[in-house]
């Protein structure tokens, strides 16, 4: 017999095992499904040695109730109503009945005797079901995003196979592989295709993916249940690429980018949720990876070519010494056909090696890349001459190639390893970032100073820091205060004073006193992990021309291997006869097949996708990490490339080109008055206040050495000033319309008044007792080198236009103190960004300048939206680029650096191209029938394209140098 319970209070795995485990202890029954989602159990028994009240007794006695919907049930239901579904199988035979509830009681639940009254599942704190939460959206809801290390790419036509392959699986969104940098980002819909079966394809086509690992102890888990939840929060977390969780072993294995989350904020999802988390092993630096897979890469190379050289010399001379008899101190050992077979064979199956893997395992996806030009050379050279070695094919066929083998392998392995040493420097910005990281940190524990790793370092922590040590993470200053060295995130060289409410910043530098602060931003929320990111993610995104080389690099190898072939049988029936190679002394009678063939292989080997596809990417990452070096932060290939098309520039006024913040500018005294007086009556008035303007006149007296005296009554006078007491006498500080209301006559300082706003400044008249006493006149200050960046943007051609909220006699007034001619005044934030649209409306190519956040629209309707940000704010969603420093003349610097950067890009491209125009055509033979017998052997094709890769990745490089 079959029956259908309802189970009820079971919030676990765990109580769905016991459950099941009580029901299957009875004698009788045959199966039991327990389902916790649906809150039913679904038992088969026999009648005969059990009943349903016993199964039920035994539900209660676990713990939990039970109802039952069998069919001897459903004449009592009936009399109360719903629509209760039941299943009763007897004798292999299935009835099923609906019965009515009038009542609309969901069902009825078994009364509980009070002895066996239902309990809670004594693991509901560690073991309750997680609640499923949306993921943080990527750049599509429900889609995630991931970042891969990929080793053993070689050219771009790698880059682009792992791009193809993976965009034809389903569930994959968008996919961009930087050869430079050797990562994958991929956009992908975890329900279609997993990111273990993104790394298995990546793997597959033969490359191999590198991953930041980190195995976690974990505590509190008392069930497999348990386990599944650790694994399914872990895994939705953002910056995680999978977890494994093993409940025996109490374990967890987490897969993760160190880009996007660290450490700390793993452990901090797994506490979250009851269960405890440690890292009990000293870890890895993660943000290692990139540069132990990059050394990693180096010395295989190098291990490669050693191993070529050793082998490949002996078989050169060897080979040689047979045809030249100026090499007769070469042991006649070497010429044996055999041993240079022995050699020859070692020299492919070592270093060689890869080039056929990499062209197999292509094979398999139907993709080609620099492998199979390689493998295609090295394997034809080879067979012929293991063919003249064993076999007696006749004149012509009785040459031996091994030493075009050897050296092919010795020239091309020597090419990579010189660009994998290269490719390694163009990422030096990202790696000098990283060290900038502290260790360790010191935080205060019930009082006491306790040092722990950085990445435990939570929000709210106080943390102790002491001269000569780096701030570990971003914070507020609570106690002391210090000269902090910013110099390594602004590039501004004079320390910086910090008091307490003062914000610091991870990885700077204090200088002389100790102080404490309270952590705002640990891990990837801090500063530095966001400048990182920003970077990474600059370095991962390709620019617009860069997709010119793609689509040439794709269909390059393709092309060259149709034009060897059309080279091959253009000589073997036609250029072999009519130019006279076979009469040639220097080529000693070779054969025409021979002949074509090693024409086929030098095509094939001096052709080199690489240069192309290193010309954009290296540029890029050299340009952006020569940015992020004196802070300016790119947030993209595509920005960079926009900017030095750039012919028009709008500043924001406050916070742009000016400092954001008032400042006393001016103090004029009326007759028998002298200033200091002016300014004490003022800023004693204005000791108590709060507003910006009456702040800037209290630090203004302070600067000046003027001690305050404490006001009585201060009221301030919305839109018209303050009114104080000192010594029973009165104060009044503000507008004229405040004065006249007072009756305190100002005829005589209107004049100055007047003068003081046509230059932009707000002026305030100061009255003490019933007599005016002069004004105190206050500002928002140009920035030091406003002027500077504005002049320098004009000598480089660019039209500097401000954009303000101000009215037009202050803008005015700013505007012709710093240099520019065109004001666009009164405008209000949201309309920002339509002044932006008029002027791309007259064909100008706009970048806008602003603080990010009144002026998002702006920036995000420019051209390229360029951000002021100190520090904490470099993360604006709406600029493309942001200036770590708030300098103006920081604008010229990133359009400096776009047109150097895509002037090197065209240096690449013009190189690499050329390259291939004129190196193709000469290894073909173009030059044989018109210049004396000259011709490219493929020894020396090798040598040319190792030079191409490198001379692209040396030329952008010499970035570096240049003055920006």
């Amino acid at each position: 017999m079959k029956v259908y319970l309802r189970v009820y209070d079971m919030t676990c795995g765990h109580c769905q095992k016991r459950v099941a485990d009580a029901i299957s202890s009875l004698e009788g029954v045959e199966s039991v499904e327990v389902d916790l989602e649906s809150e039913s159990a679904t038992v088969s028994f026999d009648p005969q040695k059990v009943s349903l009240d016993e199964i039920k007794a035994a539900i209660r006695k676990a713990g939990y109730s039970t109802e039952s919907s069998t069919e001897s049930e459903n004449e009592a239901q009936e009399e109360v109503g719903t629509e209760v579904p039941d299943t009763t199988e007897v004798e292999g035979t299935t009835s099923k009945t609906t019965s009515k509830i009038m009542t609309g009681e969901p069902a009825l639940k078994e009364s509980k005797e009070p002895e066996e009254a239902p309990q809670t599942c004594p693991l509901t704190e560690t073991c309750e079901q997680v609640e499923e939460e949306p993921r943080t959206p990527g750049p599509k809801a429900g889609l995630k995003e991931i970042t891969l290390g990929v080793s053993g790419m070689t050219c771009s036509a790698c880059a682009a196979n792992i791009e193809r392959i993976l965009k034809k699986k389903a569930g994959v969104d968008l996919v961009v592989v930087n050869l430079e940098l050797g990562r994958a980002k991929v956009v992908f819909d975890p329900s279609l295709i997993s990111s273990k079966e993104i790394e298995e394809t990546i793997e597959s086509i033969g490359y191999k993916v590198e991953k930041d690992t980190v195995t976690l102890s974990l505590e509190g888990m008392s069930c497999a249940s348990c386990a599944a939840n650790i694994e399914k929060v872990l895994n939705r977390t953002e910056g995680v690429i999978s977890a494994s969780v093993n409940f025996p072993l109490e374990k967890a294995v987490v897969e993760f980018d160190s880009a996007r989350i660290s450490v700390r904020e793993i452990l901090a999802a797994v506490q979250k949720i009851g269960y405890g988390a440690s890292v009990k092993t000293e870890t890895v630096e993660y943000e290692d990876r990139e540069q132990v897979s990059r050394e990693a890469e180096i010395r295989r190379q190098r291990n490669n070519l050693i191993i070529a050289l050793v082998l490949g010399i002996p078989i050169g001379l060897g080979n040689m010494s047979m045809m030249f008899p100026f090499l007769s101190f070469v042991p006649d050992f070497f010429s044996n056909h055999i041993v240079l077979f022995i050699l020859s064979t070692l020299v492919l199956l070592f270093p060689g090696r890869q080039f056929f893997v990499g062209t197999l395992k292509g094979f398999k996806y139907g993709v080609t890349d620099m492998n199979l030009l390689i493998a295609a050379g090295t394997g034809s050279a080879y067979l012929i001459s293991v063919a003249a070695t064993f076999l007696n094919l006749g004149p012509g066929y009785n040459s031996l190639y091994y030493d075009t083998v050897a050296f092919l392998i010795i020239f091309i392995v020597l090419g990579r390893y010189l660009e994998a040493r290269a490719r390694g420097q163009t990422s030096e910005a990202i790696r000098k970032l990283m060290s900038l990281r502290a260790k360790t940190s010191r935080i205060l524990v019930n009082g006491i100073e306790k040092e722990i790793p950085v990445d435990e370092v939570v929000v709210g922590d106080i943390v102790v820091v002491r001269p000569g040590e780096k701030i570990p993470v971003d914070g507020i200053v609570v106690e002391g205060s210090s000269a902090i060295d910013e110099s390594m995130l602004t590039g501004e060289s004079i320390p910086v004073e910090k008091f307490p409410g003062d914000i610091v910043i991870g990885a700077t530098l204090n200088k002389t006193g100790s102080f404490s602060f309270r952590a705002t931003k640990v891990g990837a929320d801090t500063a530095l992990s966001q400048i990182i990111r920003l970077v990474e993610t600059a370095q991962t995104t390709k620019a617009p021309i860069q997709r010119v080389a793609d689509v040439f690099a794709g269909n390059f190898i393709v092309a060259v291997h149709i034009i060897a072939l059309l080279a091959f049988f253009f000589w073997f029936f036609i250029g072999y006869w009519r130019y006279g190679v076979g009469g040639s002394v220097a080529l000693g009678g070779i054969s025409p097949f021979l002949f074509s063939l090693l024409i086929a292989i030098t095509i094939l080997v001096i052709s080199c996708p690489c240069a192309v596809g290193l010309a954009t990417p290296a540029a890029i990452m050299v340009g952006t990490g020569r940015g992020a070096e004196n802070g300016v932060l790119i947030k993209g290939g595509e920005a960079l490339e926009r900017a030095h098309k750039l012919d028009t520039i709008v500043f924001d006024k406050t916070g742009t080109l000016t400092e954001g913040t008032p400042k006393l500018t001016d103090l004029l005294a009326a007759p028998g008055n002298d200033e200091e007086q002016v300014l004490f009556i003022a800023a004693t008035a204005e000791k108590g206040s709060e507003h910006p303007l009456g702040e800037a006149i209290v630090k203004g007296a302070e600067e000046r050495g003027i001690s305050l005296e404490k006001a009585e009554n201060f009221r301030s006078i919305p839109g018209k000033g303050v009114e104080a007491y000192l010594e029973e006498k009165r104060i009044l500080l503000g507008t004229r319309k405040l004065m006249e209301e007072n009756r305190i006559s100002f005829k005589e300082l209107e004049a100055e008044m007047r003068g003081f706003e046509e230059n932009g400044k707000t002026a305030m008249l100061v009255a003490f007792g019933e007599d005016i006493i002069g004004i105190v006149a206050v500002a928002d200050t140009l920035k030091e080198n406003s002027s500077e960046a504005i002049e320098t943007l004009k000598k480089m051609g660019l039209e500097a236009i401000m954009i303000t909220g101000d009215n037009a006699v202050t803008a005015s007034a700013i505007a012709k103190e710093v240099g520019i001619h065109r004001v666009l005044a009164e405008v209000l934030p949201e309309d920002k960004a339509n002044e932006i649209k008029k002027l791309q409306e007259e064909g100008k190519i706009v970048g806008m300048v602003g603080d990010g956040i009144n002026d998002a629209p702006a920036l995000i309707q420019s051209d390229v939206g360029i951000a002021m940000g100190a520090g904490t704010d470099v993360a604006m969603e709406s600029a493309k680029i942001v200036l770590i420093k708030n300098d103006p003349r920081d604008v010229v610097v990133a359009v400096k650096l776009s047109r150097l950067t895509i002037n090197k890009i065209k240096q690449n491209l013009i190189w690499a191209f050329g390259y291939n125009s004129i190196g193709i055509p000469i290894a073909a033979g173009i030059l044989y029938p018109f210049v004396h017998r000259i011709l490219i052997t493929p020894e020396l094709a090798a040598a040319f394209m190792a030079l191409s890769s490198v001379s692209v990745t040396a030329n952008s490089l010499l970035m570096k140098k240049s003055k920006i």
